[in-house]
């Protein structure tokens, strides 16, 4: 009951299984106990990001940066908000800041070229990206981001061939699949669209991904896009598409590995397409 490392790893254990709630009680109680617990406040903070409680989640990062200035995932977490809160420039401020502390994090490095993209900084944010991948050549949130943002600057072909190699990384994630699915559809490939949306709709047959591909949408869909064949697309990734059923017996390819190969990696599991990522991530 005294010691403040218990409350914290049994407040870790439930975020993993997506008890927030109950996550969010055993971080205050580890805090309660060593309220100079500066990764606590982080964690603390995550968890009311998940719930969408972004003014509790600005507190409790501001305090682990009070508590030390150094501590670069709350830096991190506070760009995370801003970008929530569509607030760009700061987010980018933040990333910065932390990244400063991290040199050598392409995770950092990847946020910061999201951030700069949301400001049409697009040849700013593909030299961040080349920086990253360059650091770490097969991080995956990193190549998805930058295959996205060549797809939103009409490059379609190169961001084809990224996707075709992030693929061969992370052969079961369906936001890979949704989004070649639109770069076929943007180079008139229409049946090869329709069969990487049946894909991705296979891998993720509980739509667990929408609000993730929602937001692909809105950052990374260029002005010229038909809503109307938005529509028809969303309507494909929901099974409501015909179409999407000729693909026969058609699966993924395996690239010879899955994501263990990567450590489990799932883009899923990385920030900014969801929330903050983990120390040993950084």
């Amino acid at each position: 009951k005294k010691s403040p490392q218990a409350w914290f790893a049994t407040g870790n254990c439930f975020s993993l299984q997506k008890e927030h709630d109950v996550a969010i009680k055993f971080f205050q109680r580890a805090i309660q106990v060593d309220p100079n617990f500066v990764y606590a406040y982080s964690l603390l903070a995550l968890e009311y990001i998940y719930l969408e409680e972004l003014d509790k989640a600005m507190t409790c990062f501001r305090n682990a940066i009070r508590l030390d200035p150094r501590h670069y995932q709350a830096w991190y977490g506070v760009g995370i908000i801003y970008f929530k809160q569509e607030k760009f420039n700061l987010a980018e401020v933040h990333y910065r800041k932390a990244l400063s502390i991290n040199l050598q994090s392409p995770v950092l490095m990847c946020h910061v070229g999201v951030a700069q993209h949301a400001q049409q900084k697009i040849d700013m944010a593909l030299s961040t990206l080349n920086m990253a991948i360059k650091t770490d050549p097969k991080n995956p949130l990193c190549m998805f981001h930058r295959a996205s943002i060549l797809f939103s600057s009409d490059r379609y072909k190169e961001a084809l061939e990224e996707l075709e190699t992030l693929k061969q990384i992370i052969p079961r994630e369906s936001l890979v699949y949704f989004l070649m699915g639109k770069v076929h559809k943007k180079l008139g490939n229409t049946h090869l669209a329709m069969m990487n949306f049946s894909w991705a709709m296979d891998l993720d047959p509980k739509g667990l991904n929408n609000q993730i591909k929602e937001a692909v949408d809105k950052r990374y869909v260029t002005e010229e896009d038909d809503p109307l064949s938005r529509l028809e697309q969303d309507s494909v990734l929901e099974g409501e598409g015909a179409s999407a059923n000729d693909t026969g017996d058609l699966e993924p390819e395996d690239g010879g590995q899955d994501e263990a190969s990567h450590g489990g990696v799932s883009l899923l599991d990385v920030p900014d397409l969801q929330a903050i990522e983990s120390d040993e991530s950084l």
